[in-house]
C-alpha cells in the first residue's frame, strides 16, 4: 500500500471528525451531510489530492462554518439495526445502511475489481485529466506487488515499470507542442480552454504506455448489501493486493456500518460463501483448461454483434403499447408483428418522443430485447466502458496475445520507437513472470495500450445510454469507436433500424480535439457564474 500522508497537527485536529483514519490509504466518510460527501467524490475524480488533503483544502471551511456536525444518533440508529437483523435476518435490512469510502493507491488491476458489481457508485481518478509524471517520494505511481517481495524478478520488474513512466512523462510536453501545431488556437478561445484541451489531448494519446499496476484512488458508495458481496469476493482473489485492501474496507467499515458487515468474516457464514466463490472458480478454470487447451481463437473485428432477437424490435413496440392498451402480453406481439415497418416505427417514435438531450430516457418498453457484443480493444477503453453497471460484463485475463493498439499521432511526433520499447519490455517481462510461475501478477505489467476481450450484454433501453454517453464528442478515440460500431450493429445486423434512429444522440462524428467543446462549455458556466 501506498505510503501515509503527511498532516500538521492542526490538520489532524481538523480532519478527525469527519475520517476514519488519517494514516492509511483506506478510509471512511463520517459526520458529514450526504450533500457534502457527494461533492467532495465528484471533485475527487478531476483532482490529483488525496481525498483528505482536498477537504483540507477545499472542504473544511464550508464544512465548519455550516456548525459543527457530530454523530446524529450513530450508536442509537446501529443498535436498531443490529436487532432488526438478528431478529429477521432480512438480508433487504443490510440495503438501509451506506457508507462512502476512498481506497487509495489501488492497481488499476485492484480498481476493476473495486467496480465490478452493479449496486454501487464509482468515481476513478482519471488518467485524462491527471498527468503521472509526478514521483512523490523518489517512486513512480504504480503498485510492485507482495508476491515480488525477495523474488529475482523484482528488479526487473521495477526497472521496466520505471522506463514505461519516464517514457510517459518524457513526451507529454512533446506531445503538447505537437498538438498546438497541429491544432491552433481559436483567437475566441481561452487560453486556459485550450491549454486544457491540448493538456487532455496529449495524455488521451499518451496513456497506453501506462501499465495495468498504474495506481489510482476511487471513491465509493454503497450500502452495507453491496458490501458485503464485494468483500466475499475479494478475500478470496488469488491477488495480495485485492486480499489486502478487503481487509482495510472491512475494518473501516465496520467503524461505520459494523451492524451489516457482520457475516463477511464468520466462518459458517461468509466464510463459506467465499469458498463457494473460491472453489467454482477454481474448478471452472480447470475444466476451461482441459476443453479448450488446443484451440486456438479465431480473427474476429473490433466489436462482434454475437446475439441478438431478430424480432427484438416488434417485441420492443408491442411492450410500448402495453401500458396504453387493455390487451395481454402475446396479443400484443402478434399485433405488432402484423403491423408494417412504417407502423412499427411510428409506434417508437410516439414512445419515445422529442428527446431535447440524451438524458431524456425512453420508458422500460426498451428492455425487451437484448444485444450481446464480444469486444477486443485497448486496455485503457475497457476501464471506461467496464464501469457501466446495468448491463452484463466480463472479461477475459490480460495478457500481449491480442496486441497493442498505437495512435497515429505517436509516429508524426517521433515518439514510435519509445513507445515500442515500453510494449516490448512489457511483453518480455509478462513472460518471464508467467514462467516463474507468477501468472495472476504478470497483467500487473501490461501497459493500457494492449487489448483484451470482454463482453458486454445489455438491453436496448441500457444500450442507448452508453452508446450516447460514450461517442459524444469529448469522450476518448478509443471508446467512442466501439460504440459507434455497436451502434451501426444494432442498425445493419440486427435490422433494428427504428431502434437505431431512437438514439438520436449517437455521435457519428470526428472529432479532433475531443475535450474543446467540453472545456468552452464549461468556461461559459464559470464565467456565468
Amino acid at each position: 500500500m501506498v505510503q501515509p500522508e503527511n498532516f500538521s497537527p492542526s490538520e489532524r485536529a481538523a480532519l478527525a471528525p469527519y475520517f476514519t483514519n488519517l494514516d492509511a490509504p483506506v478510509f471512511a466518510l463520517r459526520n458529514l451531510p450526504e450533500v457534502v460527501k457527494g461533492a467532495l467524490f465528484a471533485r475527487y475524480s478531476r483532482s490529483p489530492k488525496s481525498l483528505r488533503r482536498l477537504f483540507i483544502d477545499e472542504f473544511l471551511e464550508q464544512v465548519e462554518e455550516g456548525g459543527q456536525l457530530g454523530d446524529v444518533g450513530l450508536q442509537r440508529a446501529d443498535k436498531l439495526f443490529e436487532r432488526v437483523f438478528d431478529e429477521y435476518g432480512d438480508d433487504s435490512v443490510a440495503q438501509l445502511g451506506g457508507a462512502h469510502i476512498a481506497c487509495e493507491g489501488a492497481s488499476n488491476i485492484l480498481t476493476k475489481v473495486l467496480e465490478w458489481g452493479r449496486l454501487m457508485a464509482y468515481l476513478e481518478q482519471s488518467t485524462r485529466y491527471i498527468p503521472y509524471n509526478d514521483r512523490a517520494g523518489g517512486s513512480w505511481r504504480y503498485l510492485v506487488p507482495a508476491e515480488l517481495d525477495a523474488h529475482p524478478l523484482r528488479a526487473n520488474y521495477v526497472a521496466v515499470l520505471d522506463h514505461a513512466f519516464e517514457v510517459y512523462a518524457r513526451w507529454i510536453e512533446p506531445m503538447e507542442e505537437y498538438f498546438r501545431a497541429k491544432f491552433p488556437r481559436d483567437p475566441r478561445d481561452p487560453e486556459g480552454v485550450y491549454k486544457r484541451t491540448i493538456r487532455a489531448k496529449a495524455l488521451d494519446t499518451l496513456r497506453g504506455l501506462l501499465p495495468s499496476a498504474t495506481q489510482s484512488n476511487v471513491g465509493l458508495f454503497g450500502t452495507g448489501q453491496a458490501y458485503e458481496a464485494l468483500l466475499l469476493r475479494m478475500r478470496v482473489h488469488p491477488l495480495n493486493e485485492v486480499r489486502q485492501y478487503a481487509d482495510a474496507m472491512l475494518r473501516e467499515l465496520r467503524k461505520v456500518i459494523p451492524s451489516f458487515l457482520k457475516r463477511v468474516d464468520r466462518a459458517e457464514r461468509g466464510g463459506r460463501w467465499s469458498e463457494y466463490l473460491q472453489s467454482t472458480r477454481a474448478a471452472t478454470e480447470a475444466v476451461a483448461a482441459r476443453l479448450l487447451k488446443d484451440v486456438e481463437p479465431q480473427s474476429r473485428d473490433e466489436v462482434t454483434l454475437t446475439d441478438f432477437d431478430a424480432e427484438g424490435e416488434i417485441k420492443v413496440v408491442a411492450a410500448a403499447l402495453y401500458a396504453a392498451s387493455q390487451l395481454p402480453d402475446d396479443q400484443l406481439q402478434e399485433i405488432a408483428r402484423r403491423l408494417t415497418p412504417e407502423q412499427r416505427a411510428e409506434v417508437l417514435r410516439a414512445y419515445v418522443g422529442d428527446r431535447q438531450n440524451r438524458r431524456h430516457k425512453p420508458g422500460r418498453a426498451f428492455e425487451r430485447t437484448v444485444y450481446r457484443f464480444d469486444v477486443l480493444t485497448d486496455y485503457g477503453a475497457f476501464r471506461d466502458l467496464q464501469r457501466h453497471r446495468l448491463l452484463t460484463l466480463e472479461w477475459q485475463p490480460l495478457r500481449p496475445d491480442y496486441g497493442y493498439g498505437v495512435a497515429e499521432a505517436i509516429e508524426e511526433a517521433g515518439a514510435l520507437k519509445h513507445w515500442q520499447s515500453v510494449m516490448q519490455y512489457s511483453t518480455e517481462l509478462y513472460g518471464a513472470l508467467v514462467r516463474a510461475g507468477l501468472t495472476e501478477v504478470a497483467p500487473y505489467v501490461i501497459s493500457m495500450a494492449y487489448r483484451v476481450r470482454f463482453y458486454i450484454e445489455m438491453n436496448a433501453r441500457e444500450a442507448m445510454h452508453m452508446i450516447e454517453l460514450r461517442t459524444a464528442p469529448q469522450g476518448h478515440p478509443s471508446y467512442r469507436r466501439v460504440c459507434q460500431q455497436m451502434h451501426k450493429l444494432i442498425a445493419e445486423k440486427a435490422g433494428h433500424t427504428a431502434i437505431a434512429a431512437a438514439m438520436k444522440f449517437a455521435d457519428h462524428s470526428t472529432v479532433e480535439l475531443e475535450r474543446l467543446q467540453a472545456e468552452r462549455a464549461s468556461e461559459q458556466k464559470r464565467q456565468g457564474r
